[in-house]
């Protein structure tokens, strides 16, 4: 499977490479070959493991191939990525027309990822039976810039019919709080891989602007697409699957490649993704106006994952 996302959640695991290939080892008592990965088909590597170690020239050849090496914490959270700073040979073009963008350009196009975000999100809450009306009700409300911030109000709504009144959402938190943390880590590293591919710096964001926050355009992008995370986390949960382990992670992951329709057909979500940052790269050269962001939720069927055997 090409753009493979891989975990590395052991302990005692010892990263490298060697002609062309990821080797991982254990370095327990007994130092023995795991498994070796092509470098070519890895999309991202999420080091979500004590004990783990590297060497400087894997982290070299992956980022030569854009794709990301995730740190996470103990809430797996992103605290730290390393990609490329060379993903595009237009990229000097790209970063001056990215600095250059105007700020009514940059909040009209804000208020298109939260409205797409809110859409999505409505979309979920009619899967799951849930009334959908307000969130679809606020999509229109909706202004150039989101001043009045009508994404929170969504999200005070939204998390309570998901999964339930007594539900906060609490990035500390274990149980589904733990298995959404997990979810955006994956999103948020495919994300990054786009946005670096498309030629764009991930700190020179729409509407986020924390200083302490080098990846401001990632966490701007994937905004549209964590229903669709939120939507898996809910299933697992119907499945009696509140905590992160190996299945409940493989599952997650899959959810990078659940078919979406598009109006130029279906693409796997990762690509869309790709899609939406090239086009982002294309309305601050001129070249587009429109920013494209799916609008058809994907079906039921396409978050079937393995049950546990």
């Amino acid at each position: 499977m090409l753009n493979r996302i891989v975990e590395i959640a052991e302990d005692q695991r010892y990263l490298s490479v060697l002609r062309g290939f990821m080797v991982i080892e254990s370095t327990g008592v007994e130092r023995r070959e795991l498994g070796r990965i092509p470098l070519d088909d890895i999309g991202a590597v999420i080091a979500n493991a004590h004990g783990l170690s590297y060497t400087n020239n894997l982290l070299v050849a992956l980022a030569e191939r854009g794709a990301p090496f995730v740190l996470c914490g103990s809430n797996h959270n992103v605290v730290g990525m390393l990609f490329s700073v060379d993903g595009n040979h237009h990229q000097a073009k790209r970063f001056d027309a990215q600095i250059r963008i105007s700020k009514p350009i940059r909040d009209r196009l804000w208020a298109d990822v939260i409205k797409s975000k809110l859409a999505w999100q409505a979309a979920v809450l009619e899967r799951v039976g849930s009334p959908s009306a307000p969130l679809k009700s606020l999509v229109g409300k909706v202004k150039s810039g989101d001043f009045e911030n009508i994404e929170a109000q969504g999200a005070r709504r939204y998390w309570t019919l998901l999964f339930g009144p007594s539900f906060r959402r609490n990035q500390e938190a274990q149980g589904a709080n733990a298995m959404l943390n997990y979810g955006y880590t994956v999103l948020r590293a495919m994300t990054a891989r786009a946005v670096v591919a498309a030629g764009l710096h991930p700190t020179l964001g729409l509407h986020h602007s924390n200083e302490s926050n080098p990846m401001r355009l990632v966490d701007d992008l994937m905004e549209p697409f964590r229903p669709v995370i939120d939507f898996k986390v809910w299933q697992l949960c119907q499945k009696g699957k509140m905590e992160i382990n190996a299945i409940v992670k493989r599952e997650i992951v899959l959810t990078m490649f659940v078919d979406i329709e598009t109006k130029d057909g279906i693409s796997p979500l990762s690509v869309c993704i790709q899609k939406a940052a090239t086009s982002l790269a294309q309305i601050y050269l001129g070249e587009e106006k429109k920013l494209y962001l799916p609008t058809i939720f994907p079906s039921i069927e396409e978050f079937m994952g393995d049950d546990e055997p």
